[in-house]
């Protein structure tokens, strides 16, 4: 038989005033109908009703209530008076006595450590929030859970052929061995050939070397990584090499930024604007060969003087002018690490205030969480990207198809 449904009078809503009104008296009526609730279930318990004239032979009786702070899914925070029986047999059913935290807390603590909180912070933030007495070492086993995901995230299956790879490295002070060190967390990021961007993962070590990134390539290729198109990088000495022992068409791009800085901590303060005025000719130049004209041109002007910051573009030339060989579109994206560089400044805003991590582990849960955030905006492809990816796809032919 269905149930009838009582109509709410029209005047009953006449006495809000506002929708804050509403809520209030809304929320004040959820609480009693839940706390009604509860003594119902303690009167089932007991065996008898309140004030019955029936008595009671249980042995046991009620005991007044105590205050708990419980988490709903649309009223946020309530405080509940939770009926208690003199016994303490008493066991509610609807809002269960020492119930596990729940998942929108531990959300809440996860989302706090992956902005950079310490585990003593996030345990007075949850006390004040949500009145809940959360010890630091409880924070540090729901942040450990996060073990499992970074295990799986790292040896997930990969796309068979990125577009672009940036490879970089970030240096965090992590305790080894009693004392803190510097140790680099290598990443790389790679570009799908649906236009957007994904870390293809992290690297600890105890410090930035070609013979790692060899291994870190290698651990690519293990995981489904047939080709890189062109990859990206810092003018780590080594690194080129490295990359073609173990994807040998791969062109690289060392960063041209990265190469100005270089350049510019040879030159005398009073006189690098003028050395930057020419040295820009070079690398902003339209064609590899205009390029090589304004680097005679800069050679005979600053030369003499600054023979150390020119001779570095003349050791490195084929692999600083890569990007001459493609449309100003694709030149944009690989002239400069930049792409990486943006990801390592966001894992610092993250973990600015973990000046230092106890073990290996506390840094790469801290990073990775970073990088989750960080991924989400990640949801947009370049500018011009159907002609971008034209362009790739004419210049590498079959490569793309993969």
């Amino acid at each position: 038989m269905e149930e009838k449904k009582l109509p709410i009078p029209k005047d009953f809503f006449k006495q809000f005033k506002n929708k804050e009104e509403f809520h209030t008296f809304f929320n004040s009526l959820f609480k009693e109908g839940v706390e009604e609730m509860l003594k119902g279930e303690l009167d089932e318990h007991l065996g008898y009703e309140k004030h019955s004239k029936e008595g009671n032979n249980s042995g046991n009786s009620r005991n007044g209530s105590y205050k708990k702070k419980v988490k709903t899914e649309s009223l946020g925070d309530m405080i509940l008076n939770m009926p208690r029986d003199r016994n303490s047999e008493f066991e509610p059913q609807l809002i269960p006595k020492g119930s596990r935290m729940s998942d929108k807390l531990e959300e809440a603590i996860i989302g706090m450590y992956s902005r950079g909180m310490t585990t003593s912070d996030i345990s007075q933030q949850v006390k004040e929030i949500y009145g809940v007495d959360v010890s630091e070492g409880t924070v540090s086993n729901v942040t450990n859970r996060i073990v499992e995901h970074i295990k799986e995230w790292q040896s997930r299956p990969l796309e068979p052929v990125y577009f672009t790879v940036w490879m970089d490295g970030i240096v965090l002070k992590v305790k080894h061995n009693g004392k803190y060190i510097s140790k680099c967390i290598y990443l790389v990021i790679g570009l799908k050939k649906d236009g957007l961007k994904e870390v293809l993962g992290m690297w600890t070590a105890e410090t930035e070397s070609a013979s790692f990134w060899m291994s870190v390539l290698t651990d690519l290729k293990a995981r489904g990584v047939e080709d890189i198109l062109i990859a990206c990088t810092d003018n780590l000495k080594g690194l080129t090499g490295a990359i073609k022992g173990v994807f040998p068409q791969t062109i690289t791009q060392l960063c041209v930024v990265h190469q100005i800085r270089n350049s510019c901590k040879f030159v005398v303060w009073k006189e690098r604007k003028a050395f930057c005025v020419d040295l820009k000719e070079v690398y902003g130049a339209s064609t590899r060969e205009a390029a090589e004209q304004a680097l005679e041109h800069l050679d005979k002007t600053w030369g003499s003087k600054y023979k150390y910051a020119i001779q570095s573009w003349r050791a490195n030339w084929d692999q600083l002018t890569s990007y001459f060989d493609f449309p100003v579109e694709i030149r944009k994206m690989i002239y400069t690490t930049n792409t990486i560089e943006n990801l390592n400044r966001g894992i610092r805003k993250y973990t600015k205030s973990k000046v230092q991590f106890p073990d290996d582990m506390a840094a790469q849960k801290a990073v990775y969480l970073a990088i989750m955030n960080i991924e989400k905006k990640w949801n947009m492809v370049p500018h011009n990207w159907g002609l971008i990816m034209h362009q790739y796809v004419t210049i590498f032919e079959n490569r793309c198809l993969l």
